[in-house]
């Protein structure tokens, strides 16, 4: 048959998606518990709208299942293009948006007054901010401080993801990265920073 699950989460990306071509399933599901969060995290700050990133996740990941038997070892890393089609995907979407205007049903629902409400109400103020901060953002300089300020990714890889060189990956996050601090500077107390 094959090797069990557990021992299957030090294969490599990219073995796993060789295993899932010659037809185990096993590996498949290895691959997706691996790689949809942190793609779905992508997605979610390019686009704002968690259901809208599930949609894109489910999109790239079918990409994904589809170019298995055709996949050519050490041309490109699972993830790394698997961030670049979920990049494209989001940036689709975020154009067809700009076209067609909001959703009806982007309005938040009124908060709840539970116990510890004032908290989370300070921690949805702070998401928001900071995802409408990123949305200001001209494109290019959004997709750079997501991949490597919230994704945590290196800049070599970043400049794969994007066909872009380190150099330009490096000065699109410092731009953008200073427009985020000029852009929530004057809420830095209303959003509970009052030292950072």
């Amino acid at each position: 048959m094959g090797m069990p699950l557990d021992s299957r989460q030090d294969v490599p990306d990219e073995a796993l998606l060789a295993l899932y071509a010659n037809g185990d399933a096993d590996a498949a599901f290895v691959l997706t518990q691996r790689l949809t969060p942190r793609v779905f995290g992508l997605a979610v700050r390019m686009l704002g709208d968690a259901s809208e990133a599930e949609d894109v996740v489910q999109e790239a990941m079918l990409r994904l299942w589809r170019i298995a038997p055709e996949w050519r070892q050490g041309e490109a890393q699972v993830a790394t293009w698997l961030y670049r089609v979920a990049l494209n995907l989001a940036t689709d979407r975020l154009r067809l948006r700009k076209r067609q205007g909001p959703p009806l049903d982007a309005i938040d629902d009124p908060a709840s007054p539970e116990p510890g409400a004032p908290e989370r109400l300070q921690d949805k103020a702070r998401t928001l901010a900071l995802q409408a901060a990123l949305d200001d953002l001209p494109e290019r300089q959004k997709q750079a401080v997501i991949l490597r300020h919230i994704e945590g990714l290196a800049n070599p890889e970043i400049g794969q993801i994007m066909g872009i060189t380190t150099e330009a990956v490096e000065s699109l996050t410092a731009r953008g990265k200073r427009a985020l601090g000029a852009a929530l500077a004057g809420r830095r107390a209303e959003l509970g920073y009052d030292d950072d």
